[in-house]
C-alpha cells in the first residue's frame, strides 16, 4: 500500500513546521555551488505545499530564513532574497489553485524592499483564500519572537495597563507571532541534524519531531507522507498516563 493510503486524515497534525535544512551540503557533495541547493530545494517546497494542502493540514510553516542566516556570505544572502522574489511569483498559480493563503511571520521589515514587495504581493493575492495557511519565517527566530513578545507585554505592564501578577501563558500567547495559529504538532527536519536551530521555541512545548536523514532539496512526497504515518503512531499524552487517554 501506498505510504499516503495508510495516513489516517481524521488524526492529521493541525499544523506542520518543517526545517527545511541541508541545501548547502548537498550542493557541495555534487561539486556545486551552496546556492545550486536552495535553488533546486524550490521543488521540495513546492511537493511538501502541495501534500499538505492534498492532505487537508491546516497550517505548514517553512523556516525560510533564520536571523542567525545573515551572518552567512553575503553572495548567498543576497541569492537567498531574489530566490524568495522569483518562488512567490512563479509559485502563485500553485497557491491560487490549491486555496493556499500565504503568510509570514518575523522581523519582515529588516528584508531587502524588492523581497518585502513579493511577500506583499503573495500575502495580498492569497488573502482570500481558505484553505491551508502556508507561514513563512522569514528573519525569524524563537529568541527573536519571545524577546518582542515580553517587550510588549512589559510595555502594557508599564502604562499600567495590565497587573504583572496576571501574566500567564495566555497573555505571552497572543504576543507572539503565531498567535492567530494552533502551535505546531508536528515539527520535521531534514538533512540528518536533530536541533532546533532557534525554531518555534515557545510552541514547541509539546511537538512531536520527526528527523529525516534526507536533505532538503531530495524531499518529497513519500518522505512527508512517512514523518505523518510516524506522527500518527505516537502516543500523545501532554503529561497524563497512557491509562488516562483511553
Amino acid at each position: 500500500m501506498e505510504l499516503e493510503n495508510q495516513i489516517d486524515k481524521s488524526r492529521l497534525p493541525r499544523h506542520i513546521g518543517v526545517i527545511m535544512d541541508g541545501n548547502g551540503r548537498w550542493a557541495q557533495g555534487q561539486g556545486k555551488p551552496r546556492v545550486f541547493g536552495h535553488h533546486s530545494a524550490v521543488e521540495s517546497v513546492r511537493a511538501t505545499v502541495e501534500a499538505c494542502a492534498e492532505l487537508g493540514v491546516s497550517c505548514l510553516s517553512l523556516y525560510a530564513f533564520s536571523t542567525e542566516n545573515w551572518s552567512r556570505p553575503e553572495m548567498e544572502v543576497g541569492a537567498l532574497m531574489q530566490l524568495l522574489v522569483d518562488t512567490i511569483g512563479s509559485e502563485m498559480e500553485t497557491l491560487l489553485k490549491n486555496n493556499i493563503r500565504l503568510r509570514a511571520i518575523g522581523d519582515t521589515s529588516q528584508l531587502p524592499e524588492a523581497t518585502r514587495d513579493a511577500l506583499a504581493f503573495g500575502i495580498a493575492n492569497t488573502a482570500t483564500n481558505e484553505g491551508m495557511e502556508l507561514i513563512l519565517a522569514l528573519n525569524y527566530s524563537g529568541k527573536w519572537d519571545l524577546t518582542q513578545a515580553i517587550r510588549q507585554v512589559a510595555g502594557e505592564a508599564a502604562a499600567g495597563r495590565l497587573d504583572p501578577t496576571t501574566i500567564n501563558e495566555s497573555i505571552i500567547d497572543q504576543q507572539l507571532s503565531t498567535r492567530e495559529f494552533p502551535d505546531p504538532e508536528l515539527i520535521i527536519r531534514t538533512s540528518g541534524e536533530h536541533r532546533l536551530s532557534n525554531f518555534f521555541l515557545w510552541q514547541a512545548a509539546y511537538a512531536e519531531f520527526y528527523f529525516s536523514p534526507v536533505f532538503w532539496p531530495e524531499f518529497r512526497k513519500p518522505d512527508l507522507y512517512a514523518a505523518i504515518l510516524d506522527f500518527q503512531q505516537r502516543e500523545r499524552r501532554f503529561g497524563k498516563t497512557s491509562e488516562q487517554l483511553t
